[in-house]
C-alpha cells in the first residue's frame, strides 16, 4: 500500500477501466473512475489525465519517472506477483541496489490478491489495477511526503477539503503533529487506528506505521450504525491515499 518508513512514500491507485472490476477496489488511491463524479463541484478527471498529472505533479519535486516494473518480480523471492508500487523498490529501500536517483515515481501494474474474496463484495476491493507511487530513498520523509500528498490532493485535484479524512497510526505522535501543525488538518478530522489498518507490510521487507487519507462519500453509502466512521467496514468512507 504505501510508505516504508526507511523513506518517504505514497501510493495512489488507478483501476484499469478495460477490466470487469471497474466499480471494486483494494484500499488507496482509487478514484473508481474519481469517485463516480459524485460531487459535482469537483474538478473532474479522467483516467489518463489523473495518471499523468500525477506524475509530473511529483517530477516537479524532483522526482525521476520510471516506467512499471513487470507483474512477475524480478529477484525477489518473497512474492509471487508484484501486489505494490512498493513491492518493486524493496532492493533500493534494503540497499542491495542504488537507485537511480533518492527520489522516484512510477504508475505501476499490480496484481492484487490477499483480498481477492471480497472482489465484488464492496465498492471498494479489486485485483489488477495502477498504483500511483513517489518514492525516497534517504532523501525526504513523513514532513514532505504529507506536505505534497496534501498539496497535490486539495491544490491540484481540488477535493473539497470537508470530505476528507486522515487515519494515523495509534501511536505515531509525530504523523498528528504534521497533520495538524504543518498541514492544518484539523485535529477532530484525524483518527487513530491500530496496525491492522495503519501499519504497512507487504510480504519481507520494509513494513512501518502510515498514515490514510479517506474521502466521505457521504451518509447514503454508509452502513447507518450510529458508529460508523473512519475505518468502518462499509463504503462510506473509501481510503485513497496511503503514505
Amino acid at each position: 500500500t504505501a510508505t516504508c518508513k526507511l523513506g518517504g512514500t505514497a501510493e495512489t491507485f488507478v483501476f484499469v477501466p478495460a477490466l470487469p472490476f471497474w466499480d471494486v477496489w483494494e484500499e488507496d488511491f482509487l478514484f473508481c473512475q474519481f469517485l463516480e463524479r459524485m460531487i459535482r463541484n469537483m474538478k473532474w478527471t479522467g483516467l489518463n489525465e489523473l495518471r499523468e498529472t500525477f506524475l509530473r505533479f511529483y517530477e516537479s519535486k524532483g522526482h525521476l519517472r520510471l516506467p512499471s516494473y513487470p507483474l512477475i518480480p524480478q529477484g525477489d523471492k518473497s512474492l509471487l506477483l508484484i501486489n505494490s508500487g512498493m513491492a518493486p523498490m524493496k532492493k533500493f529501500f534494503l540497499g542491495q541496489e542504488t537507485p537511480p536517483r533518492k527520489r522516484v515515481t512510477t504508475c505501476q501494474k499490480c496484481i492484487r490478491t490477499p483480498d481477492i474474496e471480497r472482489v465484488g463484495k464492496t465498492a471498494r476491493h479489486g485485483t489488477y489495477f495502477e498504483m500511483l507511487g513517489n518514492f525516497s530513498f534517504g532523501d525526504y520523509f513523513k514532513h514532505e511526503a504529507t506536505a505534497w500528498a496534501w498539496e497535490f490532493i486539495t491544490k491540484v485535484l481540488e477535493l473539497p477539503v470537508d470530505r476528507l479524512w486522515v487515519s494515523i497510526y495509534q501511536d505515531d505522535d509525530e504523523a498528528f503533529d504534521i497533520w495538524t501543525k504543518e498541514v492544518g488538518v484539523a485535529p477532530e478530522r484525524i483518527v487513530r487506528l491500530g496496525k491492522e489498518d495503519n501499519f504497512w507490510e507487504i510480504g519481507s521487507g520494509p513494513c512501518g506505521p502510515c498514515s490514510e487519507i479517506y474521502f466521505d462519500r457521504g451518509e447514503e453509502y454508509g452502513c447507518g450504525r450510529p458508529d460508523c466512521g473512519v475505518g468502518c467496514e462499509c463504503d462510506r468512507f473509501v481510503e485513497f491515499w496511503n503514505l
